[in-house]
């Protein structure tokens, strides 16, 4: 399910997997937060990971990303 994401949203991944927020991985990749949230919106949206209140989904991408290997 993670070759549905492009590039970007990897590596943003990637830097959620490392414990980075919304702005140091903006700073990181040097782009606003705001392209960090529509990224972030766009992985959950590609993993099949709708809003749920009894869930992080933030927290299950990251396992998602890490199980991968």
């Amino acid at each position: 399910m993670l070759d549905r994401l492009t590039d970007r949203e990897r590596q943003v991944l990637a830097l959620m997997a490392q414990g980075r927020s919304n702005a140091g991985i903006a700073e990181t990749l040097v782009v606003s937060e705001r392209a960090v949230a529509k990224h972030i919106n766009a992985i959950f949206t590609k993993l099949d990971m709708p809003p749920a209140a009894d869930v992080n989904r933030r927290v299950l991408a990251v396992v998602r990303f890490l199980g991968r290997t």
